[in-house]
């Protein structure tokens, strides 16, 4: 199950650095078994840049919820009672992620 998956199923997702910085250095222990990478600065440093980006991708999504929140509010009123919200939400969010090119 993937992590947008599963963020579909909850209201509200928090994760913490500290739980970010321990997945990252899981995938980077992973890859490093497997001989899948290798370093050209310091592992610190690469699992910094990681960090940063996933906390970017993770505030690009949490976005991309808000405002498919906010459409669904929107159809609800004009069309009460007509449409399914939990049905609905994942067909917006996937098409509004596709026009604005956020990968989910």
């Amino acid at each position: 199950m993937t992590i947008s998956a599963v963020s579909s199923l909850v209201k509200d997702m928090r994760i913490s650095d500290k739980v970010l910085s321990r997945l990252i250095q899981h995938v980077f222990r992973e890859l490093k078994a497997n001989n899948a990478i290798t370093f050209k600065e310091k592992e610190e440093k690469a699992a910094d840049v990681a960090l940063q980006a996933l906390k970017a991708d993770l505030a690009k999504e949490a976005a991309l919820d808000s405002e498919v929140h906010k459409m669904l509010d929107d159809l609800e009123r004009q069309n009460p009672g007509e449409f399914q919200r939990y049905k609905m939400f994942p067909m917006l969010k996937k098409r509004l992620a596709k026009e604005k090119g956020v990968i989910i």
